[in-house]
């Protein structure tokens, strides 16, 4: 297959991607409506269901406009030869292999940054403003931005050295050794997310509530769960929306609750959402999904590895000399159709395991309180509780909120 084969291939990918995420975002408007339906008469009443059809509408013309830009963007890249044209640039400089791919990886990462800044801020500043859930002031937000980019460099230009390297030195061993620096990669980040990445953007402080943390302490014994710490993150401080989160690190346990949870939920409510969480943990989710993710990882570098010993793939980015960085970028296009059939596995997956999780909740703590607490988060987040069937299928990690509660009731007749 010639370089000029692949290159049109690349170029179908893009533009495939494009259309499949247009034609599912048109497919999910044709289940908005202007008057309230009947099968949500109980979560939301007539004003709040409209503000979130609002909602959705204006996050849908946002979305169409930015993702629309991002096309026209790459697609301008890959037929005027702008990769090509950068690469030649900094080959007139810089001649070590290493230090051309982190430079010319440093310069899209800074560039994909630069562009993405007007997107959001507009998000953050206008369409969460305009819906109330925006409590970020601009000195938060930039400080966000600098200290993500700042993390991002030091993560991925790290990451980015021990494959060069490895690539360089162990040619045929390649793409098992990368695939175990990526493997500690994941867990490393899954395990000390918590303690690492998170104090440098919030503050989280132990539960000081008696009243709640005896409750969540109660329950954890009840179900033999083992409970180091109860933190709270002061979520506030940025958006109204709630949440919680569990991570562990051997034997140490941590929950951490968002404040607008809190806020938000009654004591029982809160520990119905744990028991749903917890049961991830118990019924080792969290394990499954990310030997999956390594599994899928393995099988990427892989292919990854074939594909940088084809010349073609890399010189169909019109580059004048095969290298690491510009097979990298061909691959990731090339790999995109794959990428989409796994992430569907993931979310089928995923939708599995949290009703199993809710099936827990129910059994082990009065399933209203899990309900009422579902009922409460779609009213406050404006929740879309009715997208399209395709579009649920490709984008939905959780079963919607209407299904889960549906699940619950059909569960409570039958127990």
């Amino acid at each position: 297959m010639t370089a000029n084969t692949i290159f049109y291939i690349i170029l179908s990918f893009t533009v495939f991607e494009f259309v499949l995420t247009k034609t599912l975002a048109y497919l999910n408007t044709l289940n908005w409506s202007d008057e309230l339906p009947e099968e949500v008469k109980w979560i939301y009443d007539e004003e709040k269901y409209i503000k979130s059809q609002k909602y959705e509408k204006t996050k849908h013309k946002f979305s169409i406009f930015s993702t629309t830009f991002s096309f026209v963007v790459m697609i301008l890249v890959l037929v005027f030869w702008w990769f090509w044209f950068f690469d030649s640039f900094l080959r007139n400089y810089i001649e070590n292999p290493l230090i051309l791919t982190l430079s010319f990886f440093a310069s899209i990462i800074f560039l994909q940054t630069l562009f993405s800044i007007p997107f959001s801020y507009y998000s953050t500043f206008v369409i969460e403003e305009k819906f109330g859930f925006n409590k970020s002031t601009k000195k938060i937000f930039f400080l966000d931005l600098l200290k993500s980019f700042l993390l991002s460099y030091v993560i991925w230009l790290s990451l980015l050295t021990l494959l060069v390297f490895v690539y360089q030195k162990l040619w045929d061993d390649f793409w098992w050794i990368a695939w175990l620096i990526l493997s500690f990669f994941s867990i490393f980040f899954m395990l000390f997310y918590s303690t690492l990445i998170v104090p440098l953007f919030n503050k989280q402080t132990p539960l000081e509530n008696w009243e709640l943390k005896t409750e969540i302490n109660d329950f954890a014994s009840k179900v033999w769960f083992s409970l180091d710490n109860i933190f709270v993150i002061d979520w506030s401080k940025r958006s109204s929306k709630a949440n919680a989160y569990f991570s562990w690190f051997g034997a140490k346990k941590r929950i951490v609750l968002y404040d607008t949870l809190i806020k938000d939920l009654t004591t029982k409510e809160i520990v119905a959402v744990l028991a749903h969480e917890i049961w991830h943990y118990k019924k080792k989710h969290t394990i499954e999904m990310l030997v999956f993710g390594i599994l899928q990882t393995w099988f990427m570098m892989y292919l990854f590895s074939l594909a940088l010993k084809i010349d073609e793939v890399s010189l169909s980015l019109w580059a004048s000399v095969s290298s690491f960085h510009m097979g990298l970028i061909a691959f990731a296009i090339l790999f995109m159709p794959i990428s989409i059939v796994l992430s569907l596995v993931w979310n089928i997956l995923s939708r599995r395991n949290e009703y199993q999780a809710d099936e827990f909740a129910w059994i082990n703590y009065d399933s209203s309180h899990l309900q009422n607490a579902l009922k409460k988060l779609s009213q406050n987040n404006l929740s879309n509780l009715r997208p399209h069937k395709a579009y649920e299928f490709f984008y939905y990690s959780h079963p919607t909120v209407l299904k889960r509660l549906s699940f619950l009731e059909k569960f409570k007749k039958v127990w």
